[in-house]
């Protein structure tokens, strides 16, 4: 991740004397820009137009036996489920409603068609910031607007239509969905998702197999810097670590063992020897 110039913050005379700048120039202000930019109407629906484009090609030629397997990271994750679970795009006056509808018509249990597209074979997330949905979660007791079903409704609350997909591949194919999330301990962008995914969709994991796998530290300046984990000068190590998973070897052969664990019974099915 490369630094990113800030009009107005590197020309200040007292920019020098700030903490951590290759970690606010890197890591949050990366993040949070490519966020912020995402969230604006007319960016976001560029990002879906573009998603839109690359997932009818990638997928139309897919059949009944296959399965997809959704790779995402950082910001990535973010715009996945936002385009795929958020009701800000329900509304079909906005740019991006054509391409979103058409994202979601090509996965299995989504609405507005959820009993046809490719069904999903597992999910792994990569430094996933996704438990900040958490906090868009809906007080169902409030009085606010209600769907066809009495449920509540927020814009960005992804866990109305997250738990539908997950209901109808459990009921599709009578497991659990997969789902690996990988957190190298010195990420700051980095959440465990275990314990949190399943309060917000069903409460007792019915749908979600999920697990939080802890990076293994190879690199030996984590190793150092581990008994100051709890201290600011962890930070210079959150960059790299937010990188991390793209060569990762643990990454590559958990993710490697989730799409044999999905296939193997898909082939016994199809009587594949």
């Amino acid at each position: 991740m490369e630094s990113i110039p800030v009009l107005g913050i590197e020309a200040s005379p007292y920019w020098k004397r700030f903490w951590f700048r290759e970690f606010r120039e890197t890591v949050v202000l990366q993040f949070v820009g490519d966020a912020a930019l995402y969230l604006s109407r007319y960016v976001g629906s560029k990002v879906a137009d573009r998603i839109k484009d690359q997932a009818l090609e990638g997928l139309s030629n897919s059949s009944e036996g296959d399965r997809l397997h959704l790779v995402t990271h950082s910001m990535g994750t973010v715009i996945l489920f936002d385009i795929l679970f958020s009701h800000r795009w329900d509304d079909a006056s906005i740019p991006g409603y054509q391409s979103v509808n058409a994202i979601r018509n090509v996965i299995f249990g989504i609405p507005p068609n959820p009993r046809q597209g490719i069904k999903l074979g597992s999910i792994t997330t990569m430094g996933s910031p996704i438990a900040i949905f958490s906090l868009m979660d809906v007080d169902q007791s409030m009085q606010e607007a209600r769907n066809a079903q009495g449920r509540v409704l927020s814009t960005h609350d992804i866990t109305p239509q997250l738990e539908q997909l997950l209901s109808s591949l459990h009921q599709a194919m009578n497991a659990r969905l997969p789902w690996r999330n990988f957190a190298h301990p010195g990420d700051p962008i980095a959440y465990p998702l275990a314990t949190l995914l399943p309060s917000l969709v069903d409460g007792e994991s019915r749908y979600l197999d999920i697990k939080d796998v802890v990076m293994h530290l190879t690199d030996w300046r984590d190793v150092l810097l581990k008994p100051l984990s709890q201290t600011p000068l962890a930070l210079i190590r959150g960059r790299a670590a937010h990188g991390s998973y793209w060569h990762s070897q643990q990454v590559a052969q958990k993710l490697v063992q989730t799409i044999h664990q999905v296939a193997q019974p898909l082939e016994a099915a199809a009587g594949v020897r």
